[in-house]
């Protein structure tokens, strides 16, 4: 790596009213180097980032790009100069294709007309690079792709400017495993390009795969620095001043779990054939499997929007058949989904009017004065407070809340009715370590009041460490079984059929 970084921030602090944002923050990055940036959120991640990107201006510190004193005024500005970031928040049109998204303000033309000729092949290989230019189509609209890919265009976007700094806001957040190997995959090749990166997770195992030197930041200031790569332990520690043992609460035991809560016997639809499990009362069933493994659609399934077309289902030992979500929410089955922000709020109301929402759904005659009820505004407001939901009120518009309170108010949505099962689909993306942790430990909760918790998720650790028993799917069926603390090598191999290949 070359003695002088590419970019180097010194003695940033960043203040707005009442807060200070940062204060003498210094980070530098190589050509060549990965260094992971971590810490919680509200650490002061983002401002930094910001003001990298022009978006903010330093009160105190300087920005130097290859020696030379920069001051951007404006996004544009850093964009010019070659520094380009990838926010954990899409930038993507929806109604406009991969290729017009990748050249959006900087179209290629010839003799005076759009050259699409050209922009598609220099998107084919920018998507090639990711490994996946024979799936995703440059002239499919945004719109019609899953959020992995849409995360997989970001990421081509900014690697088809051929940056000489690229910031990674939580990239692999919307991706499944595979996809994860495909971009540790770039981040290499980038770094083989003379790349300056700076990555910025959450996921301990990121760093440890990726990182060349770790700046942790905690509060608006450096907690920690690593020149060489330490331990998850030694970071996560710097971070929240506890070891990543104390993440995950105790499994369940036998002798805890109730009869099942909820069976499927032979279930199918166009996209799912041959599902038979069984979810007991208290336990918290991890489903893992590759993107389209058919995790998803079996949540949909059983939640009625995609509803089964064969097979039985029973709920606390009745039969059901559901042909829409409110039936299955009746019934006593609570969702929270996997894109929070798209799906399971409404940001610019209140923290308290998200977590009625589904109560008032049902029960649109809902007066303050029913005390006794967690469907009222003041029983709500004691189930946020049970979930240690941080706000300035719960007047306050929930778009401000971290990622982690607006999954507790979520979760507190359905507790208002009191359901029999929750599936949570990704419930962890997009929040810091600490958070994390505060979400399993309500789930392992939840699940000793005798709540059935079926959990999908990308992330195989979380899914190890949270899960009483893991059901791995493939291809729209259950294909294998492992008990609490498998390896992620069994489980993968199961997903990906690698294991009856060998066989």
């Amino acid at each position: 790596m070359s003695a002088v970084p590419v970019i180097e921030m010194k003695g940033i602090g960043k203040r707005f009213p009442g807060v200070v944002a940062l204060n003498d923050v210094s980070i530098a990055c190589s050509p060549g180097e990965v260094h992971a940036l971590v810490g919680e959120n509200g650490a002061g991640k983002s401002t930094l980032i910001k003001i990298l990107s022009g978006v903010y201006q330093p009160d105190d510190g300087s920005v130097t790009l290859s020696g030379e004193p920069v001051h951007f005024r404006h996004p544009v500005d850093a964009l010019r100069a070659g520094i380009s970031v990838i926010y954990q928040e899409f930038s993507l049109l929806p109604d406009r294709t991969v290729v017009q998204n990748i050249f959006l303000g900087r179209e290629i033309t010839r003799n005076g007309m759009l050259d699409f000729g050209a922009m598609r092949a220099q998107t084919r290989r920018a998507l090639d690079m990711f490994g996946v230019g024979g799936r995703i189509d440059p002239d499919t609209l945004i719109a019609d792709l899953d959020v992995a890919s849409q995360q997989i265009v970001e990421i081509a976007k900014a690697i088809s400017l051929d940056a000489k700094v690229l910031v990674m806001d939580e990239p692999t957040a919307a991706l499944n495993e595979s996809e994860c190997v495909e971009l540790f995959k770039s981040v290499d090749a980038l770094r083989a390009h003379g790349t300056a990166v700076i990555y910025i997770t959450h996921r301990m195992r990121e760093v440890t795969r990726l990182a060349d030197r770790v700046t942790v930041l905690k509060d608006g200031e450096v907690a920690a620095r690593f020149d060489t790569l330490p331990q998850p332990n030694e970071i996560v520690r710097a971070m929240v001043g506890r070891d990543i043992a104390d993440f995950y609460a105790p499994s369940a035991i036998a002798s805890e779990l109730g009869d099942a809560v909820l069976s499927v016997r032979g279930g199918a639809n166009a996209e799912l054939h041959g599902i038979d499990f069984d979810l007991r009362a208290g336990e918290i069933l991890g489903f893992a499997g590759i993107q389209g493994a058919g995790r998803v659609a079996l949540a949909m399934a059983m939640f009625g929007h995609r509803p089964f077309t064969q097979g039985e289902m029973t709920l606390a030992g009745e039969p059901v058949k559901f042909t829409h979500p409110r039936q299955a929410i009746r019934a006593g089955i609570g969702l929270l989904p996997g894109d929070r922000k798209g799906e399971g709020l409404i940001l610019m109301q209140s923290v308290r009017d998200n977590g009625m929402l589904t109560a008032r759904a049902f029960d649109p005659l809902l007066a303050s004065h029913r005390s006794n009820s967690f469907t009222d505004l003041a029983g709500m407001d004691v189930l946020l407070d049970r979930m240690e939901v941080k706000a300035a009120s719960y007047e306050q518009e929930i778009k401000f809340l971290s990622g982690g309170n607006q999954q507790k108010a979520i979760v507190a949505r359905w507790l208002a009715l009191k359901p029999k099962v929750l599936i949570f689909i990704e419930p962890t993306r997009g929040i810091d370590v600490n958070a994390k942790a505060g979400i399993y430990h309500l789930m392992r909760d939840l699940a000793r009041q005798g709540t059935g918790i079926m959990m999908i998720s990308s992330d195989l650790p979380e899914i190890i460490g949270a899960a009483d028993r893991v059901l791995v799917m493939r291809e729209g069926t259950i294909v294998a079984e492992h008990a609490h603390g498998a390896s992620e090598t069994a489980i993968m191999l199961d997903a990906t059929g690698e294991k009856e290949a060998a066989a």
